[in-house]
């Protein structure tokens, strides 16, 4: 997990415009660099490292004798670096994984480059023999990208849009800085005074199809056919192979576990594979909550089960409403869900930051989206109708959940990795008939609980422990997270600035204190930027008026008062 930062064709001066690049310094604690460009003097890199895989040649961009015109910048983890050399018969210069990108990118073009890496990554790559620059993002954007492109050529690409909104530029008005879109690479031609322009911006994966890196995976002849043993064996080893390939680390990891299916499954299986690959250190397991919450009492089961060295982070309401400035400012989005589970999120990697030297850090988060795990699935018109909600939301977590969980690790220099969100794993589970994944017998993801049903990797009452959002289960079932928020704010938002909100705010007009709320602080760190986000996330097929699994009629919680 690193910071990147890219400008081609700056008419501002650099060193001025490289302070912008610090404004990403959190996501790379351990070294930094800038570099310019030979031959092109108003194009440069800057890179903030995390230094988690080859502590001596990591540092970027990367260049190797091979292709002296080749320059890497890449955020990420490329986890069949490894069967792609084995595969091609690559010479690597480093142990960094990202270097396969310049190797497949000479053999192959960027055509086949993006789709053939298995991983998360945002990657800047810059051939100056062919006077070309590429741009591309992982299938589910879990590691973030933003791009800002002038109509005069000029352009700027960073991790977080907080490195680009106060870059100069002899302009009118300020540019336009958008997120680049996951799923995709862009072709764009590098002109001899620094400039560019677009050629054009390719989806190269979706998240249903078979992704092509599969025929070098570790994994590769699957039992075919829809009968129910197989499809749950198979589900067990696709996940089972996700987590044991996010292992590559040379620095220490933890993971984080709420207690709930999602995130105690990883732990579970982490633990397992952890044994089994003979790392000697134990596995740091981190739960948040205030005093009695749910998350906390069920993590601690979860714990105590698998044999972890479990740390939990008990926190009051006054740290939590205190923290909601600097979480709105490190997630850029004013979403009322996104914003409520971050500060759990947030405190507790600020824990994990300060008090242990686990860097690396497993969740479990893109679950609920892939099995239909939301308590709304319940009341899905149909199969065919919740299938198409899962696929729905699996394209938009880079605005929502994957943003949540990128952003509050980040902010504290700490590595993500997400299982649930493997290519292979996402791609066979969304191939499953769409009769097989809704909810069944009134339990959402059923089908994934199933699967696990006789593994003993967990305790039955938490394998089968009913959806607990996470902002909710962090606090006590006798009054959930967002009543303390609400209760805080109501006396911060005066009703008449409510009833002008659309005025203010025409685009996404908050309809409650609580939004209008969140939105004045975003407004304040990133004024006229409220496309970043397109739309608020709320439940489907239902009423709702609150995105929290609490103000559901559905809603049961396995702690009872």
């Amino acid at each position: 997990m690193c910071g990147i930062w890219a400008l081609f064709g700056s008419d501002g001066c650099l060193s001025v415009q490289c302070l912008s690049a610090m404004k990403i310094a959190h996501r790379g604690p351990d070294a930094f660099r800038f570099e310019n460009v030979n031959g092109f003097t108003n194009c440069c890199f800057g890179f903030h490292r995390l230094a988690i895989v080859d502590q001596l040649y990591g540092m970027q961009p990367i260049r190797v004798k091979k292709f002296p015109y080749l320059w890497l910048c890449y955020n990420g983890e490329i986890y069949n670096f490894k069967q792609l050399q084995k595969h091609f018969g690559f010479y690597y210069q480093t142990l960094v994984d990202g270097e396969v990108i310049l190797h497949l990118y000479d053999k192959l073009g960027i055509e086949q480059t993006a789709p053939l890496l298995d991983g998360v990554f945002a990657f800047i790559l810059l051939d100056t023999a062919n006077r070309k620059v590429f741009l591309g993002r992982d299938t589910y954007g879990v590691r973030p990208l933003f791009r800002v492109l002038t109509d005069d050529g000029f352009l700027g690409v960073c991790s977080e849009a907080k490195g680009l909104v106060d870059l100069k530029h002899a302009m009118p008005s300020c540019p336009k800085v958008e997120p680049f879109l996951p799923g995709h690479y862009e072709v764009l031609d590098l002109k001899p005074n620094g400039k560019v322009a677009s050629v054009e911006m390719v989806k190269f994966h979706s998240c249903k199809d078979e992704p092509l890196h599969a025929t070098y995976d570790t994994v590769q002849n699957l039992p075919s056919g829809f009968d129910l043993e197989t499809v749950k064996s198979n589900i067990r080893i696709l996940f089972e192979n996700a987590v044991r390939k996010r292992l590559m680390s040379h620095r220490r990891i933890g993971c984080l576990l709420s207690g709930g299916l999602d995130s105690s499954l990883v732990a579970s299986v982490l633990l397992k594979l952890m044994k089994e690959s003979n790392i000697a250190y134990p596995l740091q397991t981190f739960a948040i909550g205030m005093e009695d919450s749910p998350d906390l009492l069920a993590a601690r089961k979860v714990a105590a089960y698998i044999g972890s060295d479990h740390h939990e982070v008990i926190f009051n309401s006054e740290e939590g409403i205190q923290a909601l400035e600097e979480v709105i400012f490190s997630l850029e989005t004013y979403d009322i869900t996104t914003i409520r589970a971050s500060v759990g999120m947030y405190l507790i990697s600020r824990y994990i930051q300060k008090k242990t030297d686990s860097a690396v850090i497993f969740s479990g988060e893109g679950s609920d989206e892939l099995t239909e795990g939301y308590i709304y699935f319940h009341k899905a018109p149909s199969p065919e109708e919740a299938a198409e909600e899962s696929e729905r939301l699996l394209k938009e977590l880079y605005m929502f959940d994957v943003l949540r969980a990128n952003r509050t690790t980040a902010a504290h220099g700490l590595e993500l990795r997400v299982p649930f969100l493997d290519h292979r794993f996402t791609a066979y589970y969304l191939s499953l008939p769409a009769e097989l994944r809704i909810p069944k017998n009134g339990i959402e993801k059923y089908l994934l609980r199933d699967a696990f049903q006789d593994s003993n990797l967990l305790p039955k009452e938490i394998l089968w422990r009913p959806k607990e959002a996470f902002s909710d289960g962090i606090t006590s079932v006798k009054k959930s997270w967002f009543s303390i928020l609400q209760d805080h704010i109501d006396h911060q938002v005066d009703d008449l600035l409510l009833e002008k909100a659309a005025v203010k705010f025409p685009f996404n007009p908050p309809k409650t204190k609580e939004a209008y709320y969140y939105r004045q602080i975003f407004e304040k760190h990133y004024p006229g930027r409220s496309d970043w986000l397109t739309h608020y996330w709320m439940p489907r097929w239902i009423k709702a008026t609150d995105p929290s699994a609490r103000t559901l009629k559905h809603y049961k919680s396995a702690i009872k008062e």
